[in-house]
């Protein structure tokens, strides 16, 4: 007899509890705000669209860093292949400079093989989008040109290259490196000197 009442207090004990998690779960359910199915359709699709703009971007991101290395692959290489240019001019104007070799026939043939090899250089460089910038008469650019001295020159507008120190040259529309120029600049009256020096004086 006990046994049976144990059993029979377990079932109920059971049944209450599956009626009290049936009260629990409706419960949940009434607290969720009800979701239509066509509002469930319609944040996937933000979801889907959301996903396919990521990955677009991604693949832009990709396509122009493969477009970037490949256009711009040997950048590095184009830059340190200068100094041959420069090499060249440098012994070009050592030789012209040597008073022992100077209007030598050995010396008209070296300059010609030079000239020949430097025009070789360029035509490659050419081929390869690598060009030299610019100057000479040239507005001085920022972005292109750099100064390393003036000189007073009043039949040119300030801040035009009169000289150039240095080449330099671009690949496409990057800059390898700038070219180093003189500007021109206004002659100074003595006047002007003066007064400055003055204002210098007594500003100590």
């Amino acid at each position: 007899m006990e046994k049976e009442e144990t059993t029979k207090i377990d079932k109920s004990s059971n049944v209450e509890n599956k009626e009290a998690q049936r009260e629990k779960e409706k419960n949940l359910k009434k607290k969720e705000p009800d979701v239509s199915p066509e509002d469930k359709i319609k944040e996937l699709e933000e979801k889907i669209v959301r996903t396919l703009a990521e990955m677009e971007n991604q693949r832009r991101r990709f396509e122009k860093e493969k477009d970037d290395a490949f256009e711009y692959g040997g950048f590095s290489f184009a830059r340190e292949s200068l100094n041959l240019i420069d090499n060249f001019d440098r012994a070009k104007q050592s030789l012209e400079n040597d008073e022992k070799l100077k209007d030598s026939e050995a010396l008209k043939k070296t300059l010609e093989h030079l000239d020949i090899i430097k025009k070789d250089l360029i035509s490659i460089f050419k081929k390869n989008n690598i060009e030299e910038i610019s100057s000479i008469n040239k507005k001085l650019d920022p972005n292109l040109h750099q100064a390393m001295l003036e000189v007073e020159d009043n039949n040119k507008d300030p801040g035009t290259i009169v000289q150039e120190i240095q080449k330099g040259y671009k690949m496409k529309d990057r800059l390898l490196r700038p070219s180093l120029v003189t500007v021109s600049k206004k002659t100074e009256k003595n006047g002007e000197k003066s007064e400055e020096k003055s204002e210098e004086k007594s500003k100590k």
